[in-house]
């Protein structure tokens, strides 16, 4: 009898943690956000949330969590419960630049204290300019410039965000002076200011300006890709126009706090890739201005955002900038 009932006990242990890992969801999730609504990562975080919902069967719901260039939600993310019920969209700038800019501010060490799940998609970027900026390419932008060091304003998502950076790594090449504004909230703050005026210029993903440049209310002065745009083909490269390797291909990921159990953070996985891999949605992003890149797992894609920490460590030591 004793045996049976230690045989039983045994059973059960097994069967437990597997339950356990079926249930989840139970509850609500919330899937933080680093920036204000309206920008890339806002945009997909709504997209994954939605879809995450559909098939998990409970509510994934975005919170945007702005302020310190990411790093409110960063934090807010690494210190929450590693139990899958507190998510992040980060990006390129949130999870492998402030790591090296904000090392002393920071609290916590993203590239530790968080784990990925999946790249979720890559976005183009351009040269982007109001519309009543009288430069129509980036030879009549140095020539204004050069004129008037310091009195064109370019905008970016936050002191040493990639935006931020990229545009530092062109004056230096071009031998310019721009006057930096930074905006806490992101691009949904950050392009309302170019449309008014307030800012003349930045380096800006497609999926938030398509629509304006569409539409004439901002105006491409070159794009970022080695290859032209099809849907802006009139614009030059900025390889094209002599500056090659400069500007980020970024990216959107999606991450859990690093203590997060692997099943939870498998079936995270597994119910992304089963919606982002699926050709409508694909083709919907694309539209967007967004390719799908999902990650062979979630160790590819955390170790890939570890090489980028790194990388962008290398760079910013070599460039001596420093963000106080």
């Amino acid at each position: 009898m004793i045996i049976k009932r230690f045989a039983a006990a045994l059973v059960l242990a097994a069967v437990l943690p597997a339950a356990a890992q079926e249930a989840y969801p139970s509850r609500p999730v919330r899937v933080l956000v680093p920036y204000a609504p309206g920008g890339a990562t806002d945009i997909i975080a709504r997209i994954v949330a939605a879809k995450l919902t559909d098939s998990l069967g409970h509510s994934f719901v975005v919170e945007n969590r702005p302020g310190a260039n990411g790093n409110i939600a960063l934090e807010a993310t690494a210190k929450a419960a590693p139990d899958g019920y507190t998510l992040l969209v980060g990006n390129v700038s949130t999870n492998a630049i402030n790591e090296n800019i904000y090392r002393e501010q920071l609290g916590i060490q993203p590239s530790r204290d968080l784990t990925g799940i999946t790249k979720l998609v890559e976005i183009p970027h351009i040269v982007v300019a109001s519309a009543s900026f009288p430069p129509n390419s980036i030879a009549e932008l140095i020539a204004v410039a050069k004129k008037e060091p310091g009195k064109i304003n370019f905008a970016s998502v936050g002191l040493g965000s990639y935006p931020h950076l990229d545009m530092e790594r062109f004056m230096k090449a071009a031998g310019i002076e721009l006057t930096h504004v930074p905006y806490k909230g992101g691009a949904g703050q950050a392009i309302p200011a170019m449309l008014g005026g307030e800012v003349q210029l930045a380096f800006f993903n497609m999926a938030s300006l398509l629509p304006h440049i569409k539409s004439g209310r901002l105006k491409a002065l070159a794009a970022i890709p080695t290859q032209r745009l099809p849907e802006l083909p009139h614009v030059a490269t900025l390889a094209e126009q002599g500056y090659p390797g400069i500007g980020t291909n970024a990216w959107q990921g999606l991450f859990a706090p690093a203590a997060t159990p692997k099943p939870v953070v498998d079936k995270l996985y597994a119910a992304v890739a089963a919606a982002l891999g699926r050709a409508d949605q694909r083709e919907g992003l694309a539209r967007q201005m967004m390719s799908v890149e999902l990650s062979k797992s979630p160790q590819e894609f955390t170790e890939l955002v570890r090489r980028e920490t790194q990388d962008w460590a290398d760079f910013l030591r070599s460039a001596r900038i420093k963000i106080d």
